[in-house]
């Protein structure tokens, strides 16, 4: 009986392995596999894009064809006064300039939120306030999936989402559903803000970092927004990390904007009194709390000004009171400008910073600057020549650097010349160009070089295209094993031709 049992499975089993193994005998023999394997090799050897010195002189911004770009974004920059925000602003108004067409999704739960900027549709998703910062409207694109529809339509060349956030989650699905390059640009330092505002829990920057490295590690390209942060993220075994250029409009940002009555607002009626500012958001992580001792230290002749919101603003009105401070809330326009221009140093305390566009503004309008020598701050600043650099929390080198400042004339006056030259370094054309020419073509070129639609590893693009021809391979055998193709084979090995009505 067992006998029996073996010679029916062997003769079940030696057809079936045979099958697999050997050729198809089909008169129209499949293409070699060795020579579209040598195809697929001599292709990856084509020219590369890459990226770019961060000294070298950017492409024209029309050097590529116009493409189409889906901008996920959130929050929202066009209702959301921040460095962030600038720099999607300047991004897009350089991309209409080169001919891209661009699609924007985006969450906005306040009043007739805008539906297009700089010519491109804006469709905004349903979104909630983040409960831990509750000044900014997040989302996940549910239940709506405005994303995924978008996709459907545009068809789009590249999806551009910054990050981190929720809506980076539901771009990592349509950028693989849809085989689309992915290219995610991270502009708040999550660790730290983990740290700053969930300290109490156990290992949360530890939880920050996996959840970074989750996402990022999915994209075709990551842009920093400096060479520090870029670093760090390397370090944690981020790969594919480029810098997005920084830029600023140092029209809207000049000393020109100086202004006496303006100066006169910010100090309480007493222009003559040294003059720090502070613009930006007004958050525990921004560690703006750190410019009081500064204050006290300086003397009664020293003024602040505090320009700005957030959801510290009601706790450092208290704190502040009864000191040489003003604070202007949230301003916009020539208002701000003039701000700038019209102070005498400006204080940066925060060490989160991961670039700090108000440093730069501040450089534009030819005013020194005093800052933490943290996060992507020291990129901008040289130390001594165009501002200065100080450890974070360290009460006395701030306020060192801030004496040296209202004390020496000459030194100061030779430090607000050198910050308006530096920041003329920087336009916002410049990098756009990047952007679209250099960092664009990167991520696309990625994409095609990993496997699986883009799940692989880079440079397994040939791997994934010989597990295709293989599982193409595969799937004629079972193919023939079904419809047993194999007796056809054997029935008819010792003729020349088969029968017409075989269809041969």
């Amino acid at each position: 009986m067992k006998s029996s049992i073996r010679a029916i499975m062997l003769f079940l089993t030696v057809p079936i392995v045979c099958s697999f193994l050997l050729p198809s005998p089909s008169p129209s023999p499949s293409p070699n596999l060795s020579l579209q394997l040598q195809a697929a090799s001599s292709a990856a050897k084509t020219a590369k894009v890459k990226p770019l010195d961060p000294t070298a002189p950017a492409p024209l911004l029309s050097q590529n064809p116009p493409m189409k770009i889906a901008l996920l974004v959130e929050p929202t920059p066009f209702n959301y006064v921040s460095g962030y925000s600038n720099r999607y602003n300047e991004m897009l108004r350089y991309i209409k300039q080169a001919g891209d067409d661009v699609s924007i999704l985006t969450t906005d739960d306040r009043p007739s939120p805008p539906t297009s900027a700089f010519g491109y549709p804006i469709a905004t998703t349903l979104g909630f306030r983040f409960p831990l910062y509750n000044h900014v409207c997040v989302t996940f694109d549910l239940p709506e999936l405005k994303g995924l529809r978008l996709m459907e339509k545009f068809r789009p060349d590249i999806i551009h989402i910054s990050s981190p956030g929720f809506l980076l989650f539901a771009a990592l699905i349509y950028a693989r559903v849809m085989r689309v390059p992915l290219i995610m640009s991270y502009h708040t330092h999550l660790p730290h803000y983990a740290k700053e505002y969930l300290g109490y829990i156990p290992r949360i920057e530890d939880f920050a970092w996996f959840l970074v490295k989750f996402a990022h590690t999915r994209a075709d390209l990551t842009l920093t927004t400096s060479p520090q942060i870029k670093k760090e993220m390397e370090g944690r075994g981020i790969k594919r990390i480029d810098v997005w250029r920084k830029g600023i409009d140092t029209v809207r940002f000049d000393p020109k904007f100086k202004s006496v009555s303006t100066r006169k607002m910010m100090t309480d009626d007493n222009p003559s009194d040294f003059t720090l500012v502070y613009v930006g958001r007004l958050g525990a992580e921004k560690r703006v709390m750190d410019i009081k001792p500064i204050l006290e230290k300086l003397g009664p002749k020293t003024r602040l000004c505090i320009v700005g919101d957030g959801p510290q603003a009601s706790e450092l009105r208290r704190e502040f009171k009864g000191t040489n401070t003003v604070f202007t809330g949230q301003i916009t326009g020539d208002s701000l400008s003039s701000a700038f221009a019209s102070a005498d140093a400006f204080v940066m305390p925060s060490d989160s910073e991961t670039l700090g566009f108000v440093v730069l503004e501040s450089m534009a309008s030819g005013v020194p600057v005093v800052a933490c020598n943290a996060g992507g701050i020291p990129s901008i600043i040289e130390h001594g020549k165009t501002s200065y650099l100080a450890e974070p929390g360290d009460t006395d080198e701030f306020v060192k650097y801030l004496e040296i400042l209202r004390d020496d004339k000459e030194k100061y006056e030779d430090m607000k010349r050198e910050c308006r030259k530096e920041a003329e370094k920087f336009s916002w054309e410049a990098a756009t160009s990047v952007l679209r020419n250099v960092q664009y073509p990167i991520a696309m070129q990625n994409f095609r070089s990993r496997s699986f639609g883009g799940y692989g590893g880079v440079r397994t693009a040939f791997l994934g295209r010989v597990w295709r021809i293989k599982f193409a391979w595969l799937v004629k055998k079972v193919k023939r094993l079904v419809t047993l193709g194999f007796f056809r084979d054997w029935w008819y090995s010792g003729e020349e031709e088969k029968p017409k009505e075989l269809g041969q």
